[in-house]
């Protein structure tokens, strides 16, 4: 039991440490800086790597509970081994508590990755815009401005590879 606390509290020390990484890349993708952005996914990666190995380790650890207590390993959760702890009321306690920690830290870095995964995709379509307005711009006749002979105009010839893929 000892070893999936210790387990779960290192997970909840590297959720705790991609909190403010994810609310600086918040900044970062505000300000449109790729370079800066690249870096924090980068250590952004590393951490998920630890915790991924971490998650590997708390399975092997309910795999253990499960043989130990005569369950299968995969009906086992942790608020299931939370209210199998009666008998073990500080255990039971630090699981509860790590269990809860562990919740609303997750919640508070979910709801950080959908405000900046919505940032992002207001970027893409500010410039998808921009590359249809340019593109629609280089498709139109003429030049757009007026002079002497404003009733002529040029036709350009067709461009060839210029389109919208949406359509």
């Amino acid at each position: 039991m000892e070893e999936l606390i210790i387990t779960l509290e290192q997970e909840y020390d590297i959720y705790e440490q991609l909190i403010p990484i994810a609310e600086n890349k918040t900044k970062v993708i505000v300000s449109n800086n790729l370079q800066t952005l690249q870096v924090i996914t980068e250590q952004e990666q590393i951490m998920i790597e630890k915790i991924n190995a971490l998650e590997r380790k708390r399975e092997e650890v309910i795999v253990n509970i499960g043989t130990v207590i005569s369950r299968e390993p995969s009906t086992l959760n942790i608020k299931m081994i939370i209210q199998l702890l009666e008998k073990q009321p500080k255990e039971q306690k630090q699981l509860s508590e790590i269990h809860d920690n562990l919740k609303k830290t997750i919640q508070r870095l979910v709801q950080i990755n959908n405000h900046n995964k919505s940032l992002i995709q207001q970027s893409l379509e500010m410039i998808e815009f921009n590359m249809n307005f340019i593109q629609s711009t280089r498709m139109s006749p003429g030049n757009h401005s007026y002079n002497k002979g404003a009733s002529e105009f040029d036709m350009p010839s067709l461009q060839t590879g210029m389109f919208d893929a949406k359509q």
